[in-house]
C-alpha cells in the first residue's frame, strides 16, 4: 500500500478554515486529478486514510494537528448495541433499495431539504444541484445510493461506494423531519449489513473526530478499528 502512495502524484492545499473544529486552519492532501484510479488503487488509498469526495481523494494533513482519525467496522465483530437494535426495530416498516447513483430531482430534493435543516451554518449551504453533482457523484468509482422508503416515499440515502475489501460510506442524507427514526444510524446498519452479505470485511466510515459533535459518532459502532500513526487500531 505504501508503494501505491509512492507511485502517484499529490498535492497540499494552502491552510483554509477546519471544516470540523472551529478556529482552527486545516491543510488537506489530494491525490493528482490526472492519476488514474481504478478499483486496486482506490481500496489501497483507502486503506491508507483517504476518502473521496466526488471525484477526488484527499486525507488531512495538518502539520499541529492530528484530531482526524480514519475509522473502519470490522463487520464480522460487530455487535450492535441495544440502542442500536431498537434502531432497527423501529425502522421495520421500511424498504431498502440499492439504486444506481445519478442524480434526479427526488434525490436533490431530499438532498437539499436535509441541508437545509441539518447544515445552514456550515460551508454546504446552500444546496444546488453542481454541489450535489460535485461532491456525491464520480465517474470512476462504482458507487450506489442506498435508499430506505416508507411505500412509495424517500426518507434516505446513503451515498455508499463499493470496493475491493469493503464499502466506503461516503455521505447520507434523509428527511429531516423524521428524526425518531434515526436515519443515520440505520442507514450505517444497513451497510453493515451489506458488507456482510457481500463477503466484504469492512464498513469504511470517514474520520472520527473526538472534539466534534458531528464526527464523535463513529465510535459508537464496536469494535471499531483507527488508523493511527500508519497502522489500524481495534477499540472495543
Amino acid at each position: 500500500m505504501q508503494d501505491e502512495l509512492g507511485r502517484k502524484q499529490f498535492f497540499v492545499t494552502p491552510a483554509h478554515p477546519c471544516s470540523y473544529l472551529p478556529a482552527r486552519q486545516a491543510n488537506t492532501l489530494f491525490l493528482d486529478p490526472r492519476e488514474t484510479i481504478h478499483p486496486g488503487s482506490y481500496q489501497a488509498l483507502t486503506e491508507q486514510g483517504f476518502r473521496r469526495s466526488g471525484s477526488h481523494l484527499y486525507r488531512p494533513h495538518c502539520k499541529t494537528c492530528q484530531a482526524c482519525i480514519p475509522a473502519r467496522v470490522p463487520v464480522e465483530s460487530f455487535v450492535p448495541k441495544r440502542r442500536q437494535r431498537r434502531v432497527q426495530s423501529r425502522n421495520a416498516d421500511l424498504s431498502i433499495k440499492t439504486e444506481a447513483a445519478s442524480y434526479s430531482r427526488r434525490y436533490y430534493d431530499l438532498y437539499a431539504d436535509y441541508i437545509s435543516a441539518r447544515h445552514r451554518g456550515g460551508d454546504m449551504f446552500p444546496p444546488s444541484i453542481d454541489q450535489f453533482r460535485s461532491f456525491l457523484l464520480s465517474q470512476w468509482s462504482d458507487t450506489v445510493f442506498v435508499c430506505t422508503y416508507l411505500d412509495n416515499k424517500l426518507l434516505s440515502v446513503a451515498v455508499t461506494d463499493r470496493q475491493q475489501r469493503g464499502i466506503s460510506a461516503i455521505y447520507t442524507f434523509f428527511d429531516p423531519n423524521e428524526g425518531r427514526r434515526s436515519l443515520g444510524v440505520f442507514s450505517i446498519l444497513t451497510q453493515i449489513e451489506m458488507c456482510r452479505t457481500q463477503g466484504l470485511p469492512y464498513l469504511y466510515l470517514g474520520y472520527w473526530i473526538r472534539d466534534s459533535d458531528k464526527m464523535r459518532y463513529k465510535t459508537d459502532y464496536r469494535p471499531v478499528e483507527l488508523f493511527v500513526k500508519g497502522t489500524w487500531v481495534t477499540f472495543k
